[in-house]
């Protein structure tokens, strides 16, 4: 039965006897609490039932120390992370993922993350070479390429890599102009200063490994930027009218060149015709000269009639011979046809003449002639 309950002799499980005087007494249980655990100790109860010795107390308080000291010699590294055991503060060796131990109080570990790409912002002024200044920004992406280093060598790794960044960004915008550090010149920028960072980071022996630099932004500043907008468009126009003119003499150029080899070829035909069509003249003469010492009368005469036929083949007038006559009568036939038209009126003289009148104009006039003829010999006759 309940120790509270009628027939219980009013006992309560600490050993005392309760009445009706309230809860049991908290210094006598925790005297109780100790005494039983010096006994597993084999320790012996104080005796007169003191309950200022700190015997207990001791004992508990080395139980605590040795589960704390237990619970502090065990270490899970997880697998992205390495840890680095300092001995007596001095570096022992580095540890791996998996569950590792150390000795409490002689060694310290020391664990870091050397998988995760950790990123490094930063924006700032800064002067050019052209005596500018502009607004950059850059993201830095690293990592923890040798964990020993990073934990001994540098007191601050962090705050090293944001000074050699600094560093390097000013020294490489501090070594270009403006416009290059805001144009085309920003990929091979970034790439400059990667270098460098690099290198900084190196020579510190800081075990950091950066992997990425991007320049985010690179703009004038806010009080300049009008001004800077009006240059900027300048330039662009400037490289339209470049790009316009070298589209013109991409354009002109090849046509000239193909121009003058045509007159170069022109000039290189004509040549070989005038130099085939004197040879040709010339064995033309050769052979003439040779009929000519056969037959001299026969030659000549042959020559003029050639070349009368030449030059009368060019030559709108005609030549009448009439037969008994003395002399040789020519038709400027250009003028008679335009005396005839502009009589005809304005429709007819925008006509041609055809052969048909030409014939009969022709012997209209050779009538006339040999009746003039005719009646110059009655006369003569009659006399």
């Amino acid at each position: 039965m309940a120790w509270n309950e009628p027939g219980g002799n009013n006992q309560d499980p600490w050993g005392g006897r309760r009445g009706n005087d309230g809860p049991p007494d908290l210094d006598e249980v925790i005297k109780k609490a100790m005494d039983k655990m010096g006994g597993l100790f084999g320790s012996k109860p104080p005796s007169g039932g003191s309950s200022g010795s700190f015997g207990p107390i001791v004992v508990l308080v080395m139980i605590l120390g040795v589960i704390a000291a237990i619970y502090d010699s065990v270490n899970i590294i997880d697998q992205k992370e390495q840890a680095v055991i300092l001995r007596l503060g001095k570096y022992y060796e580095t540890l791996g993922p998996g569950l590792q131990f150390k000795i409490p109080l002689i060694d310290t570990l020391t664990k870091e993350n050397v998988t995760q790409v950790q990123e490094h912002r930063s924006s700032s002024k800064m002067l050019t070479e052209d005596e500018n200044i502009v607004d950059v920004s850059i993201s830095i992406q690293y990592v923890i390429s040798d964990i020993k280093s990073y934990v001994l060598n540098v007191r601050d790794p962090k705050g090293s890599l944001k000074q050699a960044a600094e560093s390097a960004l000013r020294h490489e915008v501090g070594s270009s102009e403006m416009h290059f550090v805001l144009t085309e010149g920003r990929e091979n920028l970034a790439a400059e200063v990667h270098v460098r960072i690099q290198k900084y980071l190196d020579s510190y022996g800081t075990g950091l490994s950066v992997s990425k630099v991007n320049l985010e932004g690179a703009h004038a500043p806010q009080e300049v930027s009008d001004a800077f907008l009006d240059v900027t468009k300048a330039r662009e126009d400037e490289v339209r009218l470049r790009n316009e003119a070298e589209t013109y003499a991409n354009g002109i150029i090849p046509e000239a060149r193909g121009q003058a080899q045509r007159q170069l070829e022109e000039s290189n035909a004509y040549k070989e015709k005038v130099i085939a069509k004197a040879i040709g003249e010339a064995a033309r003469f050769d052979q003439l000269l040779v009929e000519y010492k056969r037959s001299p009368q026969v030659t000549r005469e042959r020559m003029y009639i050639d070349s009368m036929q030449d030059v009368l083949s060019s030559t709108p007038k005609v030549l009448v011979d009439v037969e008994g006559g003395n002399n040789m009568m020519y038709l400027p036939l250009d003028k008679l046809v335009g005396n005839r038209s502009s009589e005809g009126g304005a429709d007819s003289g925008s006509q041609s003449l055809t052969t048909s009148d030409l014939d009969k104009v022709t012997r209209q006039v050779v009538d006339e002639i040999r009746q003039r003829q005719s009646s110059v010999r009655r006369t003569r006759e009659v006399r």
